[in-house]
């Protein structure tokens, strides 16, 4: 090799040497940066200068021609990034769970600073006061109150229940938002990494960490898949399907009038779902059938990773319609595969069924009750007149469609929370119903009936569930099973918070910038910069000495 050839492997290694300097000040300026990769410069040998070929020698003749920059690459783990992605969206499943469930608590336990049960108390009170002296107007008096303040405490509370799922609603359209964005966000940088690296020994490594950044937050909201092509461009399917290619991204709708009663919005993907044009040539969405974003009536369960995302886990705890006692009433298999996965459609329906059946107990023993006036003198009215719950507007009374097992029309809506207030005749004189019978003597057969309705164990939560309550311990049940049901997401979000710790601290070790060993490193780039620089210096020298060497 020629003394000038010498020169140039010198000029390799200062520039090696400078490139890796520059990442490693790079590394350090960014060692607080959310998101930051910690990179490493790649280095190899050039092509060797081949000066003789003998294949009876072990190696042939050559010389090295110098350090090659090959590439600067981030230090990443992919098995990492995937297991942080996923145990993340678990996480986040599990922590809307918990605090949907907190929320469904607080509302059963307090309304206005005051405890529900105080008002089913002194319910039940009243009716063991009216029992000892049932012809006291005052007793008689304490019964209409205490049935007015209970009614009306419970429909605070279940108008409490519809507001946080209306309140849950809202973020949905919020989260879809997000995830489209991100979406396109990833689009777009996966245009720029390609035309930067493509042809190019530059890599776009800082645009690639805000890729990164964004297939995190993604994996937030829902499971997620991913791969990377020869090019940079990377794929992502989003609950198993395709949501960011190559060349675009398939967005996610929101229906809040084709399929849902009240209003409640429905992701579904764009793309698949069935438009028609409307007179001015627009596209208007027509049917989301097989376009739904996730298929709710799916077990959740972590072996199948049906337990991932927090959008989810707002949708199966908002549930799709303000649920009643019929919800339950209907069947087991409704209920389970309609019902039981919501918090909140869950607490209401059973919530619903409580104050049903409560209204409805009263208003039977009243009925048959000998001391009914209706009974006693046929000028009066029908029996029903002076049932104590009344449905608030008879005329509206709906026809309620369960399904195959009762057609439309065969099932009307009785007596609800939402439906129901006490009989004005009893507010206008709450003696009314005096308790006599005939012969003028205390109702007292009346009073052990109503009695034994309050205390008679007969009515379980749920069709899962095979205890039987009294209207003195259901709502007791109740409140335990929403504070049982949390311990256990709390438990379990616990549990996944510290699985993304654990991951998240793996993963740290590696991509982390760490400042002692970019010392190191930049200590060992440089002297490996001087050291070229003293290489060229005594190339320098042999020429200059050969060239005034020849000259004299």
């Amino acid at each position: 090799m020629s003394l000038m050839a010498n020169l140039y492997v010198g000029s390799s290694g200062l520039q090696v040497s400078q490139n890796a300097l520059n990442t490693t000040a790079h590394n350090m300026a960014n060692i607080d940066t959310e998101g930051y990769t910690r990179q490493q410069v790649s280095q190899g040998t050039r092509s060797y200068q081949t000066l003789e070929k003998n294949n009876d020698c072990i190696a042939w003749k050559q010389i090295g021609t110098g350090v090659n920059y090959n590439n600067c690459k981030q230090v990443r783990s992919d098995f990492l990034d995937k297991s942080y992605r996923k145990e993340s969206g678990r996480y986040a499943f599990y922590d809307v769970s918990q605090k949907t469930l907190e929320e469904v608590e607080d509302q059963l336990q307090e309304m206005n600073g005051t405890e529900f049960a105080e008002s089913l108390n002194n319910l039940w009170t009243a009716v063991q006061e009216l029992a000892k002296d049932p012809c006291s107007a005052v007793t008689q008096s304490a019964m209409v109150t205490r049935a007015n303040e209970f009614l009306t405490r419970a429909k605070s509370v279940y108008d409490g229940l519809v507001d946080y799922q209306e309140n849950l609603d809202s973020t949905v359209a919020s989260m879809v938002k997000n995830i489209n964005y991100y979406g396109d966000k990833i689009k777009e940088l996966n245009e720029k990494i390609v035309d930067i690296e493509s042809g190019k020994q530059e890599k776009a490594n800082d645009l690639r960490d805000d890729r990164n950044k964004l297939l995190d937050k993604l994996g937030e909201y829902g499971k997620i898949e991913y791969s990377e092509d020869i090019f940079g461009n990377v794929s992502v399917l989003f609950e198993g399907s395709s949501f960011v290619t190559s060349d675009h991204v398939n967005h996610i709708g929101i229906d809040t009038t084709l399929e849902s009663s009240v209003g409640y919005a429905t992701p579904y993907w764009e793309y698949a779902a069935r438009t028609e044009a409307d007179k001015d040539g627009n596209k208007v969405v027509v049917s989301i059938d097989g376009a739904h974003l996730y298929d709710l009536t799916q077990t959740i369960s972590t072996s199948t990773d049906t337990d991932i995302g927090k959008l989810k886990s707002v949708l199966l705890a908002r549930g799709d319609h303000n649920a009643t006692y019929h919800d339950i009433a209907e069947s087991e298999d409704y209920y389970n595969s309609n019902i039981s996965k919501s918090v909140i459609m869950n607490v209401q329906a059973e919530f619903d069924q409580m104050i049903h059946n409560v209204m409805s107990a009263i208003n039977q023993v009243l009925e048959e009750a000998e001391s009914n006036p209706a009974t006693m003198d046929n000028t009066l009215g029908t029996v029903k007149d002076f049932d104590l719950f009344v449905i608030a507007n008879p005329e509206d009374r709906v026809l309620y469609d369960m399904g195959d097992d009762h057609p439309a029309g065969s099932v009307l809506t009785e007596l609800t929370i939402t439906n129901a207030q006490i009989n004005m005749k009893f507010l206008q004189d709450p003696t009314i119903f005096t308790f006599r019978t005939v012969e003028g003597n205390e109702d007292t057969d009346t009073m052990r009936k109503l009695k034994e309705a309050f205390t008679t164990e007969k009515y379980a939560l749920n069709p899962n569930v095979a205890t039987k309550n009294s209207f003195i311990t259901y709502y007791n049940s109740l409140v335990s099973q929403v504070a049982n049901s949390g311990d256990v997401n709390k438990s379990i979000a616990a549990a996944q918070e510290q699985t993304v710790s654990s991951i998240s601290a793996a993963r740290e070790q590696i991509v982390g910038v760490s400042s002692d060993e970019e010392l190191e490193y930049m200590i060992q780039f440089q002297n490996a910069y001087n050291a070229s620089s003293r290489y060229i210096n005594v190339v320098s020298e042999m020429l200059e000495h050969l060239v005034n060497t020849l000259g004299a």
